[in-house]
């Protein structure tokens, strides 16, 4: 069975890019939900994660992190348990 990712955005952040290519190279399919100037889906992230800095990481709507949490992760070899 599939785990359900969410990851949260902004086109020009630097660290969803990155966090989106390494889900990608590992073959990890996602959702992206890109806040952009939608103060909605950014209040959205505020209540589900209490900040509003992107990325932030949902695994079958468990909170997971940011970009540095999971890259974390593929260093410790663990990103395959959290994500597969």
């Amino acid at each position: 069975m599939k785990k359900e990712v969410v990851i949260y955005t902004r086109k020009t952040c630097i660290f969803c890019i990155r966090a989106k290519r390494l889900l990608s190279k590992k073959g990890v399919e996602y959702k992206e939900i890109e806040i952009g100037d939608d103060i909605n889906k950014l209040r959205e992230l505020e209540m589900r994660t209490g900040s509003g800095t992107v990325p932030q990481i949902f695994v079958d709507g468990n909170y997971i992190g940011g970009c540095d949490d999971i890259v974390n992760l593929h260093r410790r070899d663990k990103f395959d348990i959290v994500f597969k």
